[in-house]
């Protein structure tokens, strides 16, 4: 029997990928936008850039949690399409909000912190999207690895970057603060899970190993 060309988890990461630009678009062609709908653009396509960047950090400790081989094979094409909305992203607020007046655009940046780690982010996920296939691997070597281990400050960045555009405050609780603030517990537990010391003691309790049979590389 012929085994099917994709898995599940591909199917579903891809599905999901693609879900916030058909809702957007669905919201487009019924004239479901709210008075601003730059601004919904924006906070959609935001959203959904730290979602699937967050699942591409998740790859790592699920393996380490549950033994799951499978997730560290799709943290290539979460982590593309985490680059991609956040770059969609930033074009929306470049060009739809400020029409590339770059005059306005800078002045703007330098003034509101929420836009430099937002920009830094996105700096910073650039050239992980860059050297994030097989090639660069070879080519990089130990630097690779190295290079890489760049998602960490990413994913703070992000969450950053995310807590001030919703304009909250973590030392006085004050605004939208919960889903920045679930973001921002989840990176640190990841990167608990990260420490070599806590990696080996997880190891050393038993853990329901996932099927590792060879599957179809990336795509």
């Amino acid at each position: 029997m012929q085994k099917p060309r994709f898995t599940l988890l591909q199917i579903a990461i891809h599905l999901y990928a693609w879900s916030s630009i058909v809702l957007l678009l669905f919201k487009f062609f019924t004239h479901n936008f709210s008075a601003n709908p730059i601004q919904d653009l924006e906070r959609a396509t935001g959203r959904h850039a730290i979602a699937l960047l967050f699942l591409a950090f998740a790859c790592t400790p699920i393996n380490t949690l549950f033994k799951w081989s499978e997730p560290l094979k799709r943290r290539r094409t979460l982590g593309l399409y985490a680059l991609l909305y956040a770059t969609i992203h930033f074009i929306i607020y470049v060009n739809l909000d400020y029409g590339l007046a770059w005059s306005l655009i800078l002045p703007d940046v330098v003034q509101k912190p929420r836009l430099i780690v937002g920009a830094l982010a996105l700096l910073c996920l650039l050239p992980l999207g860059i050297t994030s296939f097989d090639i660069w691997k070879k080519r990089l070597g130990k630097n690779w690895k190295r290079l890489h281990k760049l998602i960490y400050l990413i994913a703070l960045l992000a969450v950053l970057h995310y807590l001030w555009s919703k304009k909250g405050d973590l030392f006085t609780l004050q605004g939208e603060i919960l889903e920045p603030a679930l973001y921002g517990f989840t990176a640190i537990l990841f990167l608990i899970l990260r420490i070599p010391a806590v990696r080996r003691l997880r190891a050393s309790f038993p853990a329901r190993k996932f099927s590792a049979k060879k599957e179809n590389p990336q795509i």
